[in-house]
């Protein structure tokens, strides 16, 4: 596994990356018996350390921890043991997604968009000059009118736990899967009071 360990201002020792190394070659041998790749990001915030690691374990499968403490150490045990509790939760559903869907065929793929805030109303004078970079799908005027940047996102078939557990494992807002079930597009979100959403268009009321 590629394993990619960086500090953002703050320098690392070589103690800190081998032993973030050897954590998580464990943990991608004991659930996955080979990840793909991982990021693992250190910086410093007033008096104490923060860690982001984003483990890919297989195609479509994502782990994410935060973790913050006084040092550095500290704070990737934090993050570590974030993701180690959430492969706890789905010990044996992880393992068996991980090694299946590694196999299945690539996922349908649709375009995803970011938009930032539009430019504040024009002047009755100005009405008729265009932007040569204004989308004319969107409004020319209001909140986040413009496309900033688009990139491929994967629309994979699962069913609707295996999607909550990809939703959870990465730690992530929304997730966007065809059901496996009924063969339409769904969508599970995360709550502002902690429990998760599930939009599904092929359920019809009675």
């Amino acid at each position: 596994m590629h394993i990619s360990v960086a500090g953002k201002q703050i320098a690392l020792s070589d103690a800190l990356k081998h032993r973030v190394s050897a954590h998580l070659d464990r943990i991608s041998e004991k659930y996955f018996g080979q990840a793909m790749e991982a990021r693992v990001t250190f910086s410093r915030a007033r008096s104490f350390f923060t860690c982001d690691i984003n483990l890919h374990a297989t195609r479509g499968l994502t782990l994410r921890g935060e973790g913050e403490a006084a040092d550095a150490h500290s704070a990737f045990d934090d993050a570590a043991e974030h993701i180690a509790s959430r492969l706890r939760r789905y010990h044996r559903k992880a393992t068996k997604h991980g090694h299946q869907k590694a196999r299945q065929q690539v996922p349908e793929v649709g375009r995803g968009y970011i938009l930032r805030p539009g430019m504040p109303a024009l002047s009755p004078s100005e009405d008729d000059v265009t932007s040569e970079d204004e989308d004319s799908a969107l409004p020319a005027t209001g909140p986040y009118a413009t496309i900033i940047a688009e990139h491929p996102t994967e629309i994979p078939t699962l069913s609707v736990s295996e999607a909550v557990m990809r939703l959870d494992l990465a730690d992530s807002q929304i997730q966007l899967f065809r059901n496996s079930k009924t063969e339409t597009i769904n969508v599970l979100y995360r709550r502002p009071d902690g429990n998760i959403g599930w939009l599904d268009p092929s359920l019809r009321p009675n």
